[in-house]
């Protein structure tokens, strides 16, 4: 276990050697089922309805988890290819120090969601504090003993957790408590009924489609820290789609039946507490919320995890330990201090910025060059991937057409700035564009590197 644990930070943001590689498709597999078990993932179910039908909402759910989790495999495949962090992917297309720029975009959204996390975990355990034991509120108490769990476990990294934590036991536990959960939530509410529920039309399908795809897509700036451990390509691209897949529609869809029920009525100022106590309102419902807050804790552990791995690619000389701990000294802190708000316009925020990049990764990986990239030269200032001053001036311009592009289409409800045509879907348009454009790019002017 020690030598695993000092594994998991000796190798810093360059290439894993072939033999350190741990993680074969079941362990893939088990990572990122466990990385989609979440309360954040049923809130968003929540959001779908009554805006949309149950049916359509369970249509958008699988359409957008499809086209999500495909790309989410798509580039787990490029990191097992290079064994390199994905940020150290952005090098070649982006240049060495364009990689800055998602680097610290990927680092911020990071920290919000593991920030998030820690306040939906708090809040659930201070709920059934008060409710089980009849105790004072703890939500402060619970913020810190969140934070810190999720940070030993950021500290172990992820083949320690992945192979002593997550299949000895979590994995378990979460499965059992969610096939109760499911059968709780059929059994209890009229299934029927909810099916028959006409959707008041407030969100379109496409835009729902949007909520759901982002999800995974917020995981692909972060992929390759765990598919670099992957044993070959085969396993990161399904282990990885694969496992986020199946809990993230599941979780997606007990979101959504919980909403179209009478169980609960969304508040925008609190939007976690009435999915909480609808849970917790089932047959052995304190239960369920007991084992979903081990299972919760994944996601706060891969969040600083990665974001240690991000601020690595900006500082290379930093050692991942020391920024794992300031990474979640900074949760405490906005955990103590920042409500769970506005969170559909984050996602939204996420997707625009993180969609068309995907884009451009994938032709220039794929298309542009082959699926041949020179590892060596990733690090070497003035070489191949220096391009003008350390930045591709090209692809930067690609990405934030598609930016504009992403947000012209779906806007930020949220923050009153409506879309042009959210009917349509920014997702697959996005990234469509952010493919084309930069293929288009790659034979038309320089994006070769010079």
């Amino acid at each position: 276990m020690a030598g695993t644990l000092e594994e998991s930070t000796s190798h810093g943001i360059r290439p894993i050697p072939t033999a350190h590689r741990r993680l074969g498709f079941p362990d893939m597999f088990v990572l990122w089922a466990n990385l989609g078990v979440s309360f954040l993932v049923m809130l968003v179910g929540m959001f779908l309805v009554p805006g949309l039908s149950l049916g359509g909402a369970l249509l958008a759910i699988l359409v957008g988890a499809i086209l999500g989790n495909a790309l989410l495999g798509l580039i787990a495949t490029i990191g097992a290819d290079t064994g390199v962090p994905t940020m150290v992917l952005f090098r070649p297309v982006l240049g060495i120090r364009g990689s800055y720029a998602p680097s610290l975009l990927n680092a911020l959204q990071l920290i919000g969601w593991a920030t998030f996390e820690v306040i939906v975990m708090a809040q659930a355990a201070d709920l059934l504090t008060r409710r089980l034991f009849g105790l004072a509120e703890s939500y402060l108490c619970w913020v810190a003993v969140f934070t810190l769990l999720s940070t030993l476990l950021a500290l172990g990294g992820p083949v320690l957790v992945v192979k002593q934590w997550m299949e000895k036991f979590a994995t378990w536990a979460v499965l059992l408590t969610l096939v109760w959960l499911t059968a709780a939530v059929l059994t209890t509410y009229d299934l029927s009924a909810m099916l028959a529920k006409a959707g008041t039309g407030a969100i379109s399908f496409w835009l729902a489609v949007d909520l759901v795809a982002v999800m995974p897509i917020s995981w692909v700036p972060s992929v390759a820290d765990y598919s670099r451990l992957a044993l070959g390509r085969g396993a990161a691209f399904w282990g990885t789609g694969l496992g986020y897949f199946v809990s993230h529609v599941w979780f997606y869809a007990l979101g959504a039946l919980l909403g179209v029920s009478a169980a609960v009525t969304f508040d925008p100022n609190a939007p976690i507490a009435p999915l909480l106590a609808a849970i917790a309102g089932l047959t052995a419902g304190w239960l369920a919320l007991v084992v979903l807050l081990v299972g919760e804790t994944d996601e706060s552990f891969a969040n600083l995890y990665s974001t240690a791995v991000s601020v690595q690619n900006m500082l290379p000389q930093a050692g991942l330990r020391p920024l794992i701990l300031a990474a979640g000294a900074l949760v405490l802190l906005l955990a103590w201090c920042v409500p769970l708000v506005q969170y559909e316009s984050f996602l939204l925020l996420i997707g625009s910025i993180f969609v068309p990049l995907l884009g451009v990764i994938t032709a220039d990986y794929f298309l542009l060059r082959d699926r041949r990239y020179d590892t060596d030269e990733f690090y070497r200032e003035g070489g191949t991937y220096w391009y003008r001053g350390g930045v591709n001036w090209t692809a930067f311009a690609v990405w934030g057409l598609g930016i504009g592009l992403y947000l012209l289409i779906a806007g930020l409800p949220q923050l009153h700035l409506p879309g042009l045509a959210p009917w349509l879907g920014a997702t697959l348009p996005t990234y469509l564009f952010g493919l084309a454009a930069y293929a288009l790019a790659g034979r038309w002017v320089a994006v070769t590197p010079r």
